[in-house]
């Protein structure tokens, strides 16, 4: 399983739109020591560092790849990685940075498959896979599959399982993917706070590699209106608000779940300069052969 994260920021991205904070001008402008720690991940960072929003590729050993979250940045990502438009997708939660991509479905595809959950939400009274539907109805090119959670089902030679999460007041959903030729897994916390059901904290273990949101540092937390929660034994908040991890709380959950590497994803800018790029946090580029 070949994985190449395509997007690794939140809503806004990093750089942000007319942001000149010390996280976004140090994208703009890595420094000779940042851009070499990037050089050793495989990331090449001479003209900036990204992170564009949430999604990832995901190729099998079938010669086929799945697409995780349509990002809006879409065409942006696919020229920059050159990789080969996806034989289907997969929408996590119908937040726009995950979703409104799907626009790039037009005159680029004869059919995409779209998979989704027929969970009813309700708060939004359609499902994730009924939402997506609904948004691009008119887009002849997009079918939407229906997917139970916590039910594998088979897709670009893969082994796929919809694993529920908490990002209030919407749905969400994390997610298992297993190659059966090589037994590789990847994990995927999806949009999330760090208080996950047990069941869907099961699926998401033992992977080779897990993908786990981590939006601010812990000390954000005072700026929220909601504050911090799910606070560790020394009182470190492991949740921004009610709906995102914090850095501290990704790192958590990323023991908690025992997987053998892990890069932190959906981060903003608001993380200060000297933390925003610690080798643990992903960026825009970076490949993992599982």
């Amino acid at each position: 399983m070949e994985v190449t994260l395509l997007g690794t920021g939140d809503t806004t991205g990093t750089p942000t739109v007319d942001c000149d904070c010390d996280t976004c001008e140090r994208a703009r402008s890595p420094d000779e020591r940042l851009r070499e720690r990037l050089a050793e991940r495989g990331v090449d960072a001479t003209d900036g560092v990204s992170r564009s929003r949430f999604s990832v590729y995901v190729e099998s050993a079938a010669g086929e790849s799945l697409l995780v979250d349509v990002s809006p940045d879409f065409r942006h990502q696919f020229l920059r990685e050159g990789v080969a438009l996806p034989d289907a997708a997969i929408v996590t939660h119908v937040h726009f940075d995950h979703l409104d991509g799907l626009g790039n479905a037009y005159r680029l595809f004869d059919d995409l498959p779209v998979y989704a959950a027929d969970e009813t939400d309700p708060v939004t009274g359609e499902s994730v896979a009924e939402g997506v539907r609904s948004r691009y109805d008119y887009l002849d090119t997009v079918s939407v599959h229906h997917r139970t959670p916590y039910e594998p089902f088979s897709v670009a030679g893969l082994e796929v399982t919809l694993v529920p999460v908490s990002h209030p007041p919407l749905l969400c959903y994390g997610l298992r993917i297993e190659e059966p030729e090589s037994g590789a897994v990847l994990s995927i916390s999806g949009d999330t706070c760090y208080e996950i059901p047990d069941r869907s904290r099961e699926l998401l273990s033992g992977a080779d590699l897990a993908l786990v949101e981590g939006i601010v540092h812990e000390e954000a937390c005072e700026f929220h209106p909601k504050g911090g929660a799910h606070h560790d034994e020394s009182g470190v908040p492991r949740t921004f608000g009610t709906k995102h991890m914090t850095l501290p709380g990704a790192r958590d959950f990323a023991a908690d779940i025992e997987a053998d590497d892990y890069r932190i994803v959906h981060t903003a800018h608001f993380v200060p300069a000297d933390r925003a790029f610690d080798d643990d946090i992903a960026v825009d580029s970076e490949r993992f052969s599982l």
